[in-house]
């Protein structure tokens, strides 16, 4: 398994000789919220320094965890996960912990952004898309990841 793959979302990027950050995150999970404040202050304070890159780790208790990672997978492919990955954890009170799906909030949420949707509709529905998604979460366990966020630093947990 490795921590960062050619696909791998990266937020920042430090170039040579840069340290690199690695999360794996639930969108839904509370403490990454938590953390999300907190990681937009080191991005900030180490820019040029680090290459921050994020990676999906939902876990299987959180009803919408899997969808929001989708919604910023199909955001992804348009180029805007990183305005999908702000909106998701800005919005989190709102749509976290929720029992049903706020599948439809997301796509709003696309909306908002200007994404365009019939190509959102389409990756949402894409099973490549989950796959990517599953990709990502089955790597972090095999790297041993059991919870979130959970950050690599140069490879090291």
């Amino acid at each position: 398994a490795s921590v960062v793959r050619p696909n791998s979302h990266v937020l920042d990027d430090g170039g040579e000789g840069a340290v690199t950050v690695v999360e794996f995150l639930d969108f839904e999970c509370e403490a990454c919220g938590a953390f999300y404040p907190i990681v937009e202050d080191i991005r900030e304070k180490f820019a040029g320094q680090i290459t921050y890159v994020v990676r999906y780790f939902p876990l299987p208790g959180h009803t919408n965890s899997t969808n929001a990672a989708l919604a910023a997978e199909a955001a992804a492919g348009q180029d805007r996960f990183e305005d999908m990955y702000h909106r998701l954890f800005e919005t989190q009170a709102e749509w976290g912990e929720s029992q049903e799906s706020r599948a439809d909030l997301f796509r709003g949420f696309a909306e908002e952004l200007g994404l365009d949707m019939a190509a959102y509709d389409a990756a949402i529905a894409d099973p490549e898309t989950l796959a990517r998604v599953e990709m990502d979460l089955n790597e972090g366990q095999a790297l041993g990841v059991s919870s979130t966020p959970t950050f690599f630093v140069e490879g090291e947990p």
